[in-house]
């Protein structure tokens, strides 16, 4: 691998964070104010410099033509000739997607997306059209003129060749942020050896002491004489996508150089040879002294840069492991000591509390490295929903609230394709054509809203339309038709709806780009389910649909209630949990042959037996047994007896799914102190499927 193709793998890194600016600033722009709008077109068209800037290095020929016509438009929005209206930003937001397809063709060695020609031809078309009247009248009008010039007979003599400069004195004074970013200054002087022979030498005269050392300004710097014969833009390509996180100055080369001075600050020079050939004179730019100081916007951007380091992910995963190891061994310590019979006062059991506190405070550290924010997911979204409305001939907008609310990185990675069912849902099912909507009394641009927040523990998603509702007669139809559920069945409005959420459900008759192929919101469910979350749906006619997912904020450890059923020691979240009762004579009353309620607080609470739920031997005397109250996201509460409760404890979460698939009525399971395995119950599933089957879950029947 070359110098320059060894710095691949970071430009493309640095394109992630290059195409998530373009979108903020695609965003701002129509709904700012005169002076932000500037700002954010200056925003814009840095970062579609950048990427140009960047691939030209690379020799990425296709993404640089798109993003120089690209870039020609914003030029033109940036000096006043053309305004950001709708169309204009309707196109410029595809140019924006196709600028990220071109991205990953030229990372994955695929080949260009389908799209390019079209809104390159678009982009063209936008540019010609933005040319000033004034410029067009001066170029008709112009007339050429013949000229007669005597001819003049000149000995000048054999012909010369223009002399050769021999290259370019190049100056790299890298900023702390290059470093934080995670790039090597060294990678990018070895790329000089690809253009000709580089001499570089490092100067360290401005590198303070180890004790004074600041690491927001680190002084170090090098020097670098090329012998080539590329012209200045090839070798300046080099760092570009740097050129923002470092001080880069070039010089042309005289072509006998005197021998360099003795510099005391100059480190010996590590010599790259190549054949130096003959070169051709380049422009040399305005010189900038390396001693000019840095600006004050330079100097305070300059601590959040340092705030950020690039770690790779497989590392952070084992040292998530490593902590859920901590936990289960610290439980198992615990379980030991009680054991034992040892004191609350004695030193070792405070001891093990203090290393619990500890425990708990890294495991808490080492989840937040994994925290992500949902901006990217968000702006991924705003893409899916223009191309579902362009399939649709709707009008479409899609606003988003919450954007900074972290999550961890892989339920991020897996939140991307229910997201996205759900947007086209609601485009196609959701929101009405333009006319509809006008007969309705509403705007004919339908507005689809997608928030995030952290709520008790858990991250909620809420994602609303305000198209024409859920058609439940219809629903209730089709549904009737499929064999889903029995004629004439009493259902309320939220069962109705939930019925969208059942395998093979569709209310399209016809295929289209979107749906109608019976592959439903049933894969959203189990998807998010695969994920510790749920999924819940309210409609109310005419005005629109909310979804809301709830998700963990995790998915490694959870904080859990330790009880005991039939005999079998489970784990129940504590998110869901309100409350413990232990009913009285009187609290308890029989609900028709087999249902049992109980009174709290005015209301009644149906009774759920878990031992019941999962064939396990259970008793039926509910005086000795514990009700723990519970609520699910949907709304619904129900009281699940237990035989005790042990403990109150973190653990740690171990999938079953590679293993046995899922599990009804079961999330995951997890290792105790005394080393047996506790499945963890999820009470959204015994709930619901109480509510709908009488019949036991088979978790007794699979062992």
């Amino acid at each position: 691998m070359t110098g320059i193709d060894s710095l691949r793998p970071a430009f493309f890194e640095e394109c992630e964070d290059l195409l998530l600016r373009l979108g903020e600033g695609l965003g701002r722009i129509t709904n700012a104010t005169q002076q932000n709008e500037v700002e954010s077109i200056h925003d814009v068209f840095r970062a579609v410099h950048s990427i140009k800037g960047g691939a030209g290095a690379f020799g990425l020929t296709s993404l640089v033509g798109f993003a120089h016509a690209f870039e020609t438009v914003l030029d033109l929005m940036r000096s006043g000739t053309l305004s950001p209206d709708a169309a204009t930003m309707h196109i410029l937001l595809r140019a924006s997607d196709v600028l990220a397809d071109l991205i990953t063709a030229a990372r994955d060695g695929q080949p260009d997306p389908d799209q390019m020609p079209q809104l390159l031809l678009e982009l063209d078309l936008i540019a010609e059209g933005a040319a000033s009247p004034e410029d067009e009248a001066a170029a008709l009008s112009f007339q050429p003129m013949k000229i007669d010039l005597p001819t003049l007979d000149l000995d000048l003599g054999p012909p010369q060749e223009p002399p050769a400069p021999s290259g370019f004195a190049i100056t790299l004074e890298p900023h702390a942020s290059l470093y934080a970013a995670g790039h090597e200054p060294l990678a990018l002087l070895r790329a000089l050896a690809d253009l000709g022979e580089a001499t570089v030498a490092a100067d360290t005269s401005r590198v303070a002491r180890l004790g004074q050392l600041d690491l927001s300004c680190p002084g170090l710097r090098w020097r670098a004489d090329l012998r080539t014969n590329a012209p200045m833009d090839e070798v300046m390509a080099i760092f570009d996508f740097v050129q923002d996180m470092a001080q880069v100055t070039l010089m042309p080369l005289p072509s006998d150089p005197p021998p360099p001075p003795a510099d005391p600050g100059l480190a010996p020079s590590a010599v790259l040879p190549l054949p130096t050939t003959p070169a051709v004179s380049a422009p040399s730019p305005a010189p900038a002294t390396p001693e000019t100081p840095r600006s004050a916007a330079s100097a305070q951007v300059m601590p959040a840069a340092m705030a950020t380091i690039r770690v790779n992910l497989d590392r952070v995963d084992r040292l998530i492991n490593q902590i859920g190891e901590l936990v289960i061994m610290e439980a198992m310590l615990s379980q030991a000591i009680s054991k034992a019979g040892l004191r609350e006062d004695d030193d070792v059991a405070s001891s093990l509390e203090g290393i619990k506190q500890l425990a708990a405070k890294i495991q808490e550290s080492v989840m937040s490295i994994r925290a992500q924010p949902l901006k990217s997911v968000f702006q991924r979204l705003d893409r899916i929903t223009r191309e579902a409305a362009d399939a649709t001939r709707k009008q479409v907008r899609l606003e988003t609230t919450g954007e900074a609310t972290e999550v961890d990185k892989t339920v991020i990675e897996r939140l991307v394709d229910p997201l996205t069912h759900m947007i086209r849902n609601s485009v196609d099912h959701g929101i009405e054509p333009a006319d509809q909507r006008r007969a309705a009394g509403k705007p004919p641009e339908g507005i689809i809203t997608l928030s995030a927040a952290h709520r008790s523990g858990r991250v909620i998603l809420e994602l609303a339309d305000d198209g024409a509702g859920i058609n439940r007669p219809r629903v209730r139809e089709l549904a009737e038709a499929r064999g889903l559920i029995p004629p004439g069945a009493q259902l309320s409005p939220a069962e109705i709806d939930n019925l969208l959420f059942l395998p093979g459900f569709s209310s399209k008759e016809e295929v289209s780009a979107l749906s109608g192929r019976g592959v439903g919101l049933d894969v959203v469910r189990r998807e998010i389910q695969s994920l510790g979350g749920r999924v819940s749906i309210q409609s109310t006619p005419g005005q629109g649909t909310v979804f809301t997912i709830a998700l963990p904020l995790t998915l490694a450890v959870l904080e859990g209630m330790v009880i005991g059923v039939g005999g079998e020691t489970m784990i129940l979240p504590i998110s869901s949990i309100i409350e413990t009762i232990r009913p009285g004579d009187t609290d308890i009353h029989t609900l028709g042959r087999n249902g049992r309620v109980i009174a709290k607080r005015g209301e009644m609470i149906p009774i759920i037996d878990l031992a019941q739920s999962f064939a396990f031997p259970f008793a039926a005397d509910d005086q000795n047994r514990v009700l723990i109250l519970v609520e699910c996201d949907s709304g619904g509460r129900a009281a699940l007896a237990a035989d005790q409760i042990f403990d109150q404890r973190q653990v740690v979460i171990k999938s079953l799914e590679d293993n046995y698939g899922c599990v009804p009525g079961i999330s995951a399971a997890t290792i105790l102190g005394d080393g047996r395995i506790a499945l963890i119950v999820d009470p959204e599933e015994i709930v619901l499927r109480a509510a709908t089957t009488t019949r036991p879950l088979p978790l007794a029947a699979n062992g």
